[in-house]
């Protein structure tokens, strides 16, 4: 299979994304889907690197015109993946790895139905709530707000494709479960579908 693929992973706070992801992109074969955002620049931030920073109307018009792949609106600002980036990864034969909300996720399944979508989970819900708690950076309302938030997602979960759990101190295996992940969606007879023909032509 010469193509890429396009890998969202999603998880609720304190499932570990970043830091699986990182694992992730330390390899040539992954490379991360730089977003499209209407918001301002934050200090230090790159144009091209952290984001594609652009105005609301050139949003506007991407969406219109179907050049976004998904995109949501968050605090009054949007936030997007551009498709000709996208498809211009998945085409070089490396596999595009979106760490997006489980809103998106779905949006980009139903343009891209080729997506594997995988839910990263802490391996139960009172283990999540310790996680956050023990980072103390956040009020309690932001705790709570979290987890509540956490329910909402979990009922997208037959909408995924896989689910990988992430124990304490396993960040490397979970990243080693999504590559086997890719490997075995990359060999699946789904994605090739001339394969009798192209064996007796060679």
């Amino acid at each position: 299979m010469k193509k890429g693929l396009l890998v969202v992973v999603s998880g609720p706070a304190g499932s570990g994304k970043g830091t699986v992801n990182g694992m992730l992109l330390e390899s040539e074969d992954y490379v991360y889907s730089v977003s499209a955002t209407t918001r301002a620049p934050r200090p230090g931030e790159v144009d091209g690197v952290n984001y594609h920073f652009i105005s609301k109307e050139e949003f506007l018009r991407r969406i219109d015109a179907g050049e976004m792949l998904e995109y949501t609106q968050y605090c009054g600002n949007y936030y997007g993946t551009p498709l000709k980036e996208a498809l211009e990864v998945l085409e070089s034969g490396r596999n595009l790895l979106l760490e997006i909300e489980v809103e998106g996720a779905l949006n980009v399944k139903k343009l891209y139905p080729e997506a594997v979508l995988i839910m990263l989970l802490p391996p139960s819900f009172a283990i999540q709530e310790e996680r956050l708690r023990g980072r103390a950076t956040e009020t309690e309302e932001k705790i709570l707000e979290r987890l509540e938030r956490t329910k909402e997602e979990l009922l997208t979960l037959p909408s995924y494709d896989y689910v990988v759990y992430n124990h304490d101190g396993a960040a490397d295996r979970c990243a080693d479960q999504i590559r086997a992940i890719v490997l075995a969606e990359k060999s699946a007879v789904s994605r090739h579908p001339a394969a009798a023909v192209q064996y007796f032509e060679n």
